[in-house]
């Protein structure tokens, strides 16, 4: 029980996440200037320009918003609980949980020839960069800030129960998921199969982000898509 609980807090999602969030970063400052046009995935495009709209600018704005909130979820966890160590067993424990539901997530959609990702990087790099970023920033996106800011607006709308407010962010967050994947110039063509198809997979990882936290969820959604990287690029 303790592992099931701590495992899911802000503060091993942020531990958990770090390694991850780097690579992305770093990734993109090695990255041409043209190439960062490319490699930029949708999310972090989107919320780059949301923030834009705030008055914040640069390259690396949205990085450096996404580690001051998660450094402030660090800090009130801290403040909230007498528990301040973080076990590296946990740690061990939430990779291989995420592997777990990553190649699960990868069973259930390979049984409909659909992946989540397309790589669309020149090089290997990219389409690493570009795999690992979408775990970090998609989720963030669609699971952190869509789903409590759907149940923040439905509760005070309607004032459902909780168990009825969560039930519909998730779904409304999973139709707003599998919608994105069909806009901009690297998006696909729409068809209902697909759209029904990626609208179960943001089920499913709705549903692991309110049972196992944001960050067993992020990796395993890099995971997933290192996986479909690694088939596609592997396959003659």
């Amino acid at each position: 029980m303790s592992y099931l609980h701590h495992s899911r807090s802000a503060l091993y999602s942020f531990v958990f996440t770090l390694p991850l969030f780097f690579i992305y970063e770093a990734g993109i400052l090695f990255l041409s200037n043209d190439d960062i046009i490319i490699i930029r995935n949708g999310a972090d495009f989107l919320l780059k320009n949301i923030l834009e709209s705030f008055g914040i600018f640069g390259l690396y704005s949205l990085g450096i918003v996404f580690f001051i909130g998660f450094l402030v979820s660090y800090i009130i966890y801290f403040r909230n609980n007498n528990n301040k160590d973080v076990r590296a067993e946990y740690l061990f424990i939430m990779m291989t949980e995420s592997i777990f539901w990553s190649m699960l997530l990868y069973f259930l959609l390979s049984k409909f020839m659909l992946v989540l990702m397309n790589p669309i990087g020149k090089t290997i790099i990219q389409q690493v960069t570009l795999a690992i970023g979408a775990g970090i920033y998609e989720e963030f996106l669609f699971r952190v800030i869509l789903i409590s800011g759907l149940s923040f607006f439905i509760g005070f709308i309607f004032l459902w129960d909780d168990i009825l407010v969560k039930t519909s962010a998730l779904i409304l967050s999973a139709g707003i998921f599998s919608a994105f994947h069909f806009f901009g110039d690297y998006g696909d063509f729409f068809s209902i199969e697909l759209f029904l198809i990626r609208f179960i997979a943001g089920i499913i990882l709705g549903l692991l982000y309110y049972f196992r936290g944001f960050g067993i969820t992020a990796t395993s959604h890099s995971i997933y898509d290192l996986i479909v990287l690694i088939q596609l690029t592997t396959r003659f």
